[in-house]
């Protein structure tokens, strides 16, 4: 199945970042402070690191990906409905409106994209709020739904996406892109679960343990699953074993910072990324928390605002950030891999 949608190519009133070669890195604005409490984060952001402020002015930035074919980052705008492009010296246009609600009737809440990504083949993948489902943006400009429903019954709003290295892709279905959230009568399967959607179309739940399913990461090799919970009253990442046959086990408590919820820090456990090594860069209540493989908080990059996803890009070790209005950019000295980009 199929629905037609129209990509308007014309520049949006983003920043353009014009002074971002090095001899002006220093004039470019900065996005809060990176917050150092393990000397190991040395060897992930350099001492001299520094969050830059790449662009601005959009109602919820999210879904951050690395188009690596079009050297640009992506991400969504989810209550606008718009998928966003940012280019190095030329800054943001608009790339798809509608991105993740193509129907007719007006509607607020957030109705867009959320989480965005490329498939084996380069071709972008979307979890679509609206349109309740996961689609892939097709090369005659519509989209092809790879999954919407379980069970029989339509998903909530797919919120965030990954791709595992077989083809099959995990995501989180929260309720985020309902209006009443789980209170709508719109809503049909009474969890917020976890699903995996093999390349036949079958879905499998994998859980429906967590409250507020969001982020969701795999480790380098794998064998690990990580989801976020945005749930102010248990804001925790949980890891999941991942069994031979792509399901998962008993998930452990990988880290929790319910006491960190507040006004003095915006935000709940969100996207996240894991880079080569195994450091998880999740974002969560301040900014992105940076914990090494074994769950120790190496340190945050603190942006002062509610922060929704990121993702490593160019060659892997810049980390772009997407900060409620603002993108932000943070020079690496790791690499994480870039979807749709075959491992060396």
């Amino acid at each position: 199945m199929k629905t037609r949608h129209f990509a308007a190519m014309a520049f949006s009133a983003g920043l353009l970042l014009t002074g971002a070669d090095e001899a002006r890195a220093k004039d470019t604005p900065t996005l809060g402070k990176i917050e150092r409490l393990d000397p190991k984060l040395d060897a992930i952001i350099p001492p001299d690191g520094r969050i830059e402020r790449v662009a601005e002015g959009f109602d919820w930035s999210e879904g951050t990906v690395w188009d690596a074919a079009g050297s640009q980052l992506l991400f969504s705008d989810v209550p606008l409905n718009i998928v966003h492009r940012w280019t190095k010296g030329q800054g943001t246009g608009v790339l798809l409106k509608p991105s993740g609600y193509t129907g007719s009737k007006p509607r607020g809440g957030e109705p867009g994209s959320n989480g965005l990504t490329f498939d084996h083949k380069g071709r972008l993948v979307l979890c679509q709020h609206g349109d309740r489902r996961i689609a892939r943006l097709e090369s005659d400009g519509s989209f092809a739904t790879l999954a919407d429903r379980y069970d029989g019954k339509r998903f909530s709003s797919p919120n965030d996406g990954v791709f595992k290295s077989n083809g099959d892709y995990y995501f989180t279905d929260p309720p985020y892109g309902l209006l009443k959230l789980n209170d709508d009568p719109a809503k049909e399967i009474p969890f917020n679960g976890v699903y995996r959607v093999k390349p036949d179309g079958s879905v499998t739940l994998l859980t429906k343990e967590l409250t507020f399913p969001n982020g969701i990461a795999f480790s380098p090799d794998e064998k690990t699953l990580y989801v976020a919970n945005s749930d102010p009253k248990r804001a925790v990442w949980t890891a999941y074993p991942v069994k031979e046959d792509g399901t998962i086990g008993e998930g452990r408590v990988f880290a929790d910072v319910t006491s960190k919820v507040g006004k003095e820090n915006p935000g709940l456990p969100d996207g996240m990324k894991v880079d080569v090594n195994g450091n998880v860069f999740a974002t969560g209540p301040g900014g992105v928390f940076i914990f090494s493989s074994d769950g120790t908080h190496l340190g945050t990059l603190n942006t002062g605002e509610a922060t929704g996803n990121c993702a490593f890009g160019e060659d892997g070790s810049v980390l772009y950030i997407a900060s409620d209005m603002y993108i932000g950019r943070v020079q690496l000295k790791t690499k994480g891999l870039i979807p749709g980009v075959r491992k060396p």
